[in-house]
């Protein structure tokens, strides 16, 4: 069970016990008329106050709670796919999730070895791989052989911290295909749902309904058994143009002279994704 399905879980027994909770208010409202006591008035303003009481403290119990799940994460790694929020030091940017973190902006520290740019805009997102601590400067850059700068992080001590491991820009397949020399070259990790599959090694992922997009050839380098149509995969590679000459140069693409002659009248010079890696 992932850490989402816990805490719909978890809502759903909230909700059962919210019932719960109104049936005990109602036998509060009726019990004193029974009584042989003076009866009491009750009315509709008074109704609605118990269960708006009663629907309060449901909504707060289940923030604490979810707050109360940050120190279940410490320690563990996590993959998530959300926008940069602001840039904070040289290797360093938050995000919001309010799946993990409820909905706070969370420090993201850059340990994976290499350089990453953020968007230039935040709508697009970036998928995140790391490891989830607390955040101590000292014992962070001796764990991971950095050299953050206290300056920028006087705000952040104690506070959840991402460590990541593996930083990749994640955009649609549409917004691929309508700006893409914005990602030639680049590391990316794209979610999407399968329109058409070619073969083995060549299929498609739907633009999304993207103004100006159209659905995004992938190429994987290695025979695998077919994804299918419609099926919500996410892959991992290079976003090239379609030349056939420079990805047999650079790759070892085992496809027959039909599938090369198909893909390249359809989409010679146009985006494609070359994968490693293809996960559902």
């Amino acid at each position: 069970m992932n850490y989402t399905s816990v805490i719909y879980s978890n809502w759903m027994q909230k909700l059962q016990q919210t019932k719960g909770a109104f049936a005990i208010a109602l036998m509060a409202i009726v019990l004193p008329a029974c009584s042989y006591n003076e009866p009491q008035a009750i009315t509709p303003a008074t109704l609605e106050q118990q269960r708006n009481q009663v629907s309060r403290e449901v909504v707060d119990n289940q923030v604490a709670e979810v707050t109360d799940k940050t120190d279940e994460l410490i320690g563990k790694s996590v993959t998530i796919r959300t926008q940069p929020i602001r840039l904070i030091g040289p290797t360093s940017f938050t995000v919001n999730n309010k799946e993990l973190f409820d909905n706070q902006n969370t420090l993201v520290i850059n340990a994976t070895g290499q350089p990453f740019t953020l968007p230039s805009t935040n709508n697009i997102p970036i998928q995140i791989t790391g490891q989830v601590r607390r955040f101590d400067l000292a014992q962070i850059n001796q764990d991971y052989k950095l050299d953050l700068q206290s300056d920028y992080y006087r705000d952040y001590d104690n506070q959840p911290v991402i460590v990541a491991k593996s930083l990749a820009l994640s955009p649609n397949p549409g917004e691929l295909t309508a700006n893409p020399s914005a990602y030639y070259g680049k590391k990316l990790t794209v979610t999407g749902k399968v329109a058409n599959v070619n073969s083995a090694i060549a299929f498609t992922l739907d633009e999304n309904k993207l103004l100006g997009g159209e659905d995004l050839l992938v190429l994987h380098t290695k025979p695998q058994p077919k994804v299918k149509q419609g099926e919500q995969i996410a892959v991992s590679g290079v976003l090239r143009p379609l030349i056939i000459a420079d990805l047999e140069r650079d790759y070892d693409l085992t496809w027959n002279l039909n599938l090369r002659k198909q893909l390249e009248a359809k989409y010679r010079n146009k985006p494609v994704l070359i994968v490693t890696n293809v996960a559902s």
